[in-house]
C-alpha cells in the first residue's frame, strides 16, 4: 500500500515537469492554469494520503486524525480543478467567456464552502481514536464525521462523473491529433476509475450502517483505484507532449538520414564531408547537412546542363511519373553529370551558373530520387536521345517553380 501511494506521486510529478514550463510561459492562460491546479493538487494528495504521512501529519499537530479533514480538502479541492479544466477546456473561445467566468465562479464557490464545512464537521465531530486506514469505515455512524464523509465523497463523484463524460465526449470530436486523442483516452479513462473509488467508498460505509463489515472496500480498493486513476490521468497529460516530442525528433533523424546518399555525393565535389559534432542535437546535424549540401551545390553549378535538365524531365514525364517525382530525377541526373564533369575537368566549366533555386529547395526530393538507380539509368538512357527526336516543346526544370512552364533551349554548358 505504502508503494501504491507514491507510484501515482512519482508519475504525476514527472506530468507536472513536463507541464510547468509551458505553464510559467503562459501563466495567463486559464486552461494551463487549471492542468497546473489539477497536477499540483493530484501530487499534494498523495502526498499526504500515505499511511505514514497521516501518522506524522497527526503526530505533529497533536490531534487526532485531524490528516482526514486535511487529505478532504485536498481532494475536494482536485476535484474543482477537474471541473475548472473542462469548464476551460469546453468553453475556452472567446464568445464563451461570460459563460466561462461564471462557471468558473460557480465550481469555486462550491467547492471552496464543501471545504470549509468539512473542517466545520471536522471541529463538531468526536473522533479520538487515530485511524491510518480505515478512518471513513471506523468512524462511518459518527455524528458529523457521517456527514463529513459523506459530503467529500459526494462531491468526488459528482466531479468524477462530469469530468468522464465530457472527456468521453470529446475523444469523438473530429479533427483531433492522434496524440491528443490518446492522451483523452487515458484521462477518460483514469477520470471513470474514480468513480469506482467512490463506489468503494461509500459501499463499504453503507455496509457500516447496515451492520455488515465490508471494511477492505475502503482498505484495499479504494486507494487502489486511486493509485490506477491518478497514474491513468497523469500519463493522459504526458502521451500528448511525449509523442510530439518523439514524432518530432524521428521526423529530423529521417530527414537526415533521407540527405546521406545527395551527402555523400557532395563530398566529391566539396573534398569533405559535412561537420560532424558528437555532441550536437538531431536538428543541428540536420542543418550543418543541409547547409552542407546547399554550398556544394552552389559549387557545382557552374556544371550544371539546363539542356540536360530538360531533357531529362520530359525522358521521366515520358516515362510515365508524375510532375514532381520527374523533376527530382531530371535533378538528381543532372548532377550526376555535373559531378561527372568536375571529376573529368576540375578547372572547367562555364561561368554563368544557371537558376539553382530549385535544387537548393528541394534537397529532400533530389536525395530520395537518388537512392532509385533503376529509375535514374531510365531517365539517363531515355535523355540521351537527340534532342530533335524529342517533344516539340522544352520544359526547364530549374528556372521556375513550374515545371510545366516552357523555357528557352538553354545551350549545353561545360
Amino acid at each position: 500500500m505504502y508503494v501504491s501511494f507514491w507510484l501515482p506521486t512519482a508519475v504525476l510529478t514527472a506530468a507536472l515537469a513536463i507541464k510547468l514550463p509551458s505553464i510559467l510561459k503562459l501563466w495567463r492562460d486559464p486552461l494551463l492554469r487549471a492542468v497546473g491546479g489539477l497536477l499540483l493538487f493530484a501530487c499534494a494528495v498523495f502526498v499526504f494520503a500515505a499511511p505514514s504521512t497521516i501518522a506524522w501529519t497527526n503526530r505533529v499537530t497533536g490531534v487526532p486524525n485531524i490528516a482526514a479533514p486535511w487529505v478532504y480538502s485536498l481532494l475536494t479541492a482536485l476535484c474543482a480543478s477537474w471541473l475548472l479544466l473542462v469548464v476551460h477546456w469546453r468553453n475556452g473561445r472567446v464568445e464563451r467567456h461570460a459563460q466561462t467566468r461564471r462557471a468558473t465562479r460557480w465550481v469555486v464557490s462550491v467547492y471552496a464552502a464543501v471545504v470549509a464545512a468539512l473542517w466545520i464537521l471536522f471541529a463538531l465531530a468526536d473522533v479520538p481514536v487515530e485511524q491510518i486506514r480505515d478512518l471513513d469505515t471506523y468512524y462511518a455512524s459518527t455524528p458529523f464525521m457521517r456527514e463529513l464523509i459523506l459530503l467529500y465523497l459526494t462531491a468526488h463523484t459528482v466531479a468524477s462523473l462530469i469530468t468522464s463524460g465530457l472527456v468521453w465526449n470529446w475523444i469523438r470530436t473530429d479533427g483531433l491529433d492522434a496524440w491528443l486523442r490518446w492522451g483523452l483516452r487515458f484521462l477518460g479513462i483514469g477520470f471513470a476509475t474514480n468513480l469506482l473509488f467512490s463506489a468503494a467508498k461509500l459501499t463499504a460505509v453503507a455496509a457500516r450502517w447496515t451492520g455488515h463489515d465490508l471494511d477492505w472496500l475502503n482498505t484495499n480498493v479504494a486507494p487502489s483505484a486511486a493509485c490506477i486513476a491518478a497514474t491513468f490521468v497523469a500519463v493522459g497529460f504526458i502521451v500528448p507532449h511525449a509523442g510530439q516530442y518523439l514524432r518530432e525528433r524521428w521526423l529530423v533523424r529521417r530527414r537526415h538520414r533521407g540527405l546521406a546518399p545527395l551527402a555523400r555525393l557532395m563530398r566529391t565535389v566539396a573534398g569533405t564531408r559535412e561537420p560532424l559534432g558528437l555532441r550536437a542535437t538531431p536538428e543541428m546535424r540536420l542543418i550543418r547537412r543541409e547547409t552542407f549540401i546547399r554550398d556544394a551545390l552552389l559549387q557545382l553549378a557552374r556544371r550544371l546542363d539546363e539542356d540536360l535538365a530538360t531533357r531529362s524531365y520530359e525522358a521521366a514525364r515520358a516515362l510515365g511519373l508524375e510532375s514532381d517525382r520527374a523533376r527530382a530525377l531530371a535533378a538528381a541526373v543532372t548532377i550526376l553529370d555535373a559531378v561527372e564533369a568536375e571529376r573529368r575537368s576540375p578547372d572547367g566549366g562555364g561561368t554563368n551558373a544557371p537558376d539553382t533555386t530549385y535544387l537548393l529547395q528541394e534537397i529532400q526530393a533530389v536525395a530520395q530520387a537518388l537512392r532509385d538507380t533503376e529509375e535514374i539509368k531510365a531517365v539517363r538512357a531515355r535523355a540521351a536521345v537527340p534532342a530533335e527526336s524529342m517533344s516539340t516543346h522544352e520544359y526547364c526544370v530549374f528556372p521556375g517553380d513550374n515545371p510545366r512552364t516552357p523555357g528557352r533551349k538553354a545551350g549545353r554548358r561545360g
